[in-house]
């Protein structure tokens, strides 16, 4: 989903973002770019995009029978969910397991690496990209940049630091002086798909993929689709609270009335206004506090909206909700702009509504599910709402939860 033009206006306070254009050309070709993750997401979305850019992909997984199909083909398809579809050829690619011998060799000669393996794994992959590092710097490298492409505020941060706690020595002056994290927002609906080849991998049209400029060591890497901007917190926000906050309110209202997909859930009308409802109130804090033009957002929430009912896209509301107890933290996609508005005198309560349809989520196949609502039963309604989003009892938005919950569940 290369988009050549930003979906919203920029913050009064941030420079332009900057997208590198590749009229054709291949920048990076020769260069080689490892990418932790080769599920659906890695393969649809950054790896591919870094493939489209020259890059040599080398993706690093412990799934040993797709490192095994990459190894062989070196090739597969995306195939693009829309009216108009279409398919894109990936290739120049392989793959490695990140439990095997090739992975700190690898690290040690890569030109850039990303990630896309979930918030919980960066702390596990932490220590081999300490021994790469150290390899880095014992033979006298050049810079490197790791952009962790997952869906948690300031992850590449949150990498560093674990990186930093393997790490010592020459290996650790290293990665402070020529080792850059910078941090990324990434947007981009990748569903469970199957396809006649194992690699291939379905993907809704549209894409964004926001990187802080200031975080990069040597020269910034030129790729299709990345855009490089200075305040990055201002796109990381907007997605989470606009893109993830209407994903997840639709995925629990959804499955309260018992449909199974996103696309079904915003073909009921009362969940569509809902959520509609719930993602303007977010918009209204974010125009406020970061400068977007209300016209611009207004048209960013209508194209998500026209996402989310994609018909092509299977997206299942028990994925989508998954890990409701993360989704309910206090700077989370449901807390955090019910938060952000309260703080600026503006209405919350549809927000705080999907905060209630959050806690009524169940699913066999989730185990925060499952432990959200062992809480539920063990401490009561009240204790658990306090204790998942940071929401004190007596606290005017934990009532309002209770309140809702209990509509809901009328």
């Amino acid at each position: 989903m290369t988009q050549a033009h930003q979906t919203a206006s920029q913050p009064a306070q941030a420079s332009q973002a900057q997208e590198t254009q590749m009229h054709g050309a291949r920048p990076n070709s020769g260069k080689v770019a490892l990418h932790f993750g080769a599920g659906n997401i890695g393969r649809g979305f950054i790896g591919a995009l870094l493939a489209q850019s020259g890059y040599r992909v080398i993706f690093a997984d412990i799934n040993e029978q797709v490192i095994t199909a990459l190894r062989e083909q070196g090739e597969y398809d995306i195939h693009i969910l829309d009216q108009n579809a279409r398919t894109e050829h990936i290739s120049g690619v392989s793959g490695i397991l990140s439990s095997g011998p090739e992975l700190v060799p690898t690290i040690a000669s890569a030109d850039l690496i990303t990630t896309a393996v979930g918030p919980n794994v960066l702390k596990v992959i932490a220590p081999a990209l300490a021994r790469g590092i150290e390899a880095r710097a014992a033979a006298g490298a050049g810079p490197l940049n790791i952009i962790a492409c997952e869906n948690k505020v300031g992850a590449s941060s949150f990498l560093r630091d674990e990186v930093l706690g393997h790490i010592g020595g020459a290996g650790r002056t290293y990665l402070e002086q020529n080792v850059g994290f910078p941090n990324a927002s990434v947007d981009r609906i990748v569903p469970p798909f199957q396809g006649e080849n194992l690699l291939d991998v379905g993907v809704e049209d549209f894409h964004e993929w926001y990187v802080e400029g200031p975080g990069f060591r040597g020269d910034i890497p030129q790729i299709e689709g990345m855009k490089v901007t200075d305040d990055l917190m201002a796109y990381v926000q907007r997605k989470l609270y606009t893109l993830n906050t209407g994903h997840a309110i639709a995925a629990y209202l959804g499955s309260l009335r018992g449909l199974d997909t996103v696309a079904s859930a915003m073909a009921d009308q009362q969940t569509a206004e809902q959520v509609r409802a719930a993602m303007q109130q977010s918009g209204a804090a974010l125009v406020q506090t970061h400068g977007f033009s209300a016209q611009e957002h207004a048209e960013y929430i209508g194209r998500i909206e026209q996402r989310f009912k994609n018909p092509h896209i299977h997206d299942e509301v028990t994925r989508v909700g998954r890990e409701p107890i993360r989704k309910l933290g206090p700077q989370e996609r449901l807390i955090g702009p019910a938060r952000m508005a309260r703080d600026l005198g503006l209405p919350a309560d549809a927000l705080l509504r999907g905060a209630a349809a959050a806690l009524h989520f169940r699913s066999a196949e989730d185990s925060q599910a499952q432990e959200m609502q062992a809480a539920l039963e063990r401490d009561g309604l009240a204790a658990t709402v306090a204790a998942l989003t940071g929401l004190p009892e007596g606290d005017p938005m934990h009532a309002e939860i209770l309140r809702q919950y209990a509509e809901l569940e009328g």
